[in-house]
């Protein structure tokens, strides 16, 4: 710096010192709130993707849990038509398997539910 106070210092010789005018009103970088802005609706995204993953994981689930022990699973008329496939799917096994993957269902949405996070 000069001594004359009347002379203007170079930006180059005093950029590492604050102005005045950021130390009585701090402004954010204009950087800082795009990138707020833009952060806030990826962060709205994410909330609604889990939303749905864990409403259509719990929805299959419970459909798949429950349907294969109804008659409607063996009286629809898909199966009417044929029935080495309504013999098919009356078994045991395959109602227990589609159960089974209803209560894998399930878990998925629960785990997606309690394990999300903010990203």
């Amino acid at each position: 710096m000069t001594a004359d106070p009347k002379t203007v210092p170079s930006l180059s010789e005093d950029s590492h010192l604050p102005t005045l005018a950021s130390q009585d009103s701090p402004q954010p970088h204009p950087a800082a709130t795009d990138h707020a802005k833009g952060s806030d609706w990826k962060i709205w995204l994410w909330r609604l993707r889990a939303l749905l993953l864990v409403t259509v994981y719990a929805t299959f689930g419970v459909l798949l849990v429950i349907l294969p022990w109804t008659p409607k699973w063996t009286d629809n008329p898909l199966l009417l038509s044929s029935p080495e496939l309504r013999t098919f799917v009356t078994n045991g096994f395959v109602r227990g398997l589609a159960s089974g993957l209803g209560l894998l269902d399930l878990w998925l949405g629960f785990w997606e539910a309690i394990h999300y996070h903010e990203q």
